[in-house]
This record gives C-alpha cells, sequence and structure tokens, in this order.
C-alpha cells in the first residue's frame, strides 16, 4: 500500500511540474505586460536607427541593426513599415525610420534606445584586421491626432529635395523627398519612401511630432534617461550594449549585465531576454 502511495505521489508531483513548466512561458509573458504600465506603452513604435563615424563600417553595422530589429518585429507578428530608408556610400545605410505596428511595440522597443557597439574582423579590410563600430537606435511612440502638438513655424525649415534608393517610381526623377528641421530641440527628420511629396510631408510630420511628444515626457519624468541616452556621443563608452563577433562571440548589455553567446540568433531577432531584463530592471 506504501508503495501504490508513493508512486501516485511521484505520479502527481511529475504532472505538477509538466503543467508548471507549460504555464512558464504564459507566467512570463504576463510578467511583462504588468511592467509594461507606461502611458505610451501600447502604442505603435517608431524606431530610427544612424551610424556613428566611421563611414562604410558602421554604415554596415547600421543595416545589420535595420535586420535584426524587423526580424524581431516578425517574431512577434508585428508590421512593419518602412518610413525612411537612405543607402550607405559603399554598403550598408546612412539611416533609417520605420514604424512598428502593435500592441505595446513601443513598451517593447523604448529600451533599445541608445548605442549600440560592434567588434568584429572587417568584410571591408583587405588586411582582415578588427574593427569597431558604433550606431545609435532612437525610438519613440507613435501619438495620434487628438494628441494636441505645438509647433512654431519659425522654429522649422522644410527642404524638399530629390530622394535617392528605395521608394517609388518618382525616386531620382522629381523632388519628393522631404526633411523637417526643428531648431529648438535639434530634431532632424526626413522621409523620401511614400511616392509623392504630399504624402512624404505628412509622414515626416508623424515622425517628428512622435519624437517632441517623447521629449516633452522626458521632460516631465526625470527619471527616465531617453533623451539623453540619444544625444550621447556614438563612440565608445557611451554604448548600451556590446556585440562581439571577434576574438570570441558575445552580446552583453552593459546596464542589466545580461550576457548571450549566440550572437548570431541575436543577430536573427532574438532580444527577448535584453528586452524583458531591461524592463524588469527599468532601465527606461
Amino acid at each position: 500500500m506504501d508503495t501504490l502511495l508513493e508512486f501516485e505521489e511521484d505520479e502527481v508531483s511529475e504532472e505538477f511540474g509538466r503543467t508548471m513548466e507549460a504555464f512558464r512561458p504564459f507566467l512570463s509573458d504576463l510578467e511583462v505586460r504588468v511592467l509594461l504600465s507606461g502611458e505610451l506603452d501600447p502604442n505603435n513604435a517608431i524606431l530610427t536607427i544612424h551610424p556613428g563615424a566611421g563611414g562604410t563600417e558602421s554604415q554596415d553595422w547600421a543595416l545589420m541593426l535595420y535586420r535584426m530589429y524587423v526580424r524581431w518585429a516578425e517574431r512577434h507578428g508585428y508590421e512593419v513599415e518602412l518610413l525612411d530608408y537612405q543607402d550607405g556610400d559603399t554598403a550598408g545605410i546612412k539611416s533609417a525610420t520605420i514604424m512598428v505596428k502593435g500592441a505595446y511595440a513601443y513598451g517593447y522597443l523604448k529600451s533599445e534606445s541608445g548605442v549600440h557597439r560592434l567588434v568584429r574582423i572587417s568584410p571591408f579590410d583587405a588586411a582582415a584586421r578588427r574593427h569597431t563600430s558604433f550606431t545609435s537606435v532612437f525610438v519613440s511612440p507613435e501619438v495620434n491626432d487628438e494628441i494636441e502638438i505645438e509647433i512654431n513655424e519659425k522654429d522649422i525649415r522644410v527642404d524638399i529635395y530629390r530622394a535617392g534608393g528605395h521608394g517609388g517610381q518618382n525616386v531620382n526623377k522629381v523632388s519628393t523627398a522631404v526633411r523637417i528641421t526643428h531648431f529648438p530641440s535639434g530634431l532632424v527628420v526626413t522621409c523620401q519612401n511614400e511616392r509623392s511629396q504630399l504624402q512624404n510631408r505628412e509622414t515626416a510630420w508623424k515622425i517628428l511630432k512622435s519624437r517632441l511628444y517623447q521629449l516633452e515626457i522626458e521632460r516631465r519624468n526625470k527619471e527616465r534617461q531617453v533623451l539623453e541616452d540619444s544625444k550621447k556621443e556614438i563612440a565608445w563608452g557611451s554604448q548600451i550594449r556590446s556585440y562581439v563577433l571577434h576574438p570570441y562571440r558575445l552580446v552583453k548589455d552593459h546596464r542589466t549585465e545580461v550576457e548571450v553567446g549566440n550572437a548570431d540568433a541575436v543577430l536573427d531577432g532574438d532580444l527577448d531576454g535584453f528586452i524583458k531584463a531591461a524592463l524588469r530592471a527599468k532601465v527606461v
């Protein structure tokens, strides 16, 4: 009888363990959703990538990050809308802006704002030397038309120019690209991916309002440091995360100390470990 009871207890214990293991991902996601309590966390996210100094090296690194975030979004079923994309001189990109559409896109991605550092053997160096490259990422929430953002016409300059690279049939034929410079904040927004100047202007205004709204939130909530992080020099010592591909392979977040040895998986969009750790640590 005692043997039978022990067997039944072991069986119940194993079944309970399997049940808890099955619920673990659900509980983890539930914990993250509880942490996504910011006013703007449920919004779509506007993510902009700019390479630092270093020409082709940093521009290629910017393209790698662009692909990483697109793949992360696709993994989670988010829609990605390309707002602006400027090819690099030889390889990579000079800048890119995407909108990630879906529930809590901004809440998940907001901790990605900052400088990202890459260490690797350069594919562009005939001597196969190791290079370090830097690229900045800035994430802001999409704001709807109900939120009033006051912009004085005297504070901006709108430039119209010919687009290049990705875009519709008008690219390189007529002046459809739009650049808006906001003098008080120093923000410069470009959009060239739509087919018409009017569409590019509307998209550029949407991006500008999004960033200005976030800057106002930052002013009111001084414990958040996204604005200051975005203004750091894109160089050594200011990075939030390092991606090392040589002489070993490791991705390390310097704010949470989370490390991942599978750098290829991270660059293929496996960012959840870093994002969840940042949310738990409230790094933004």
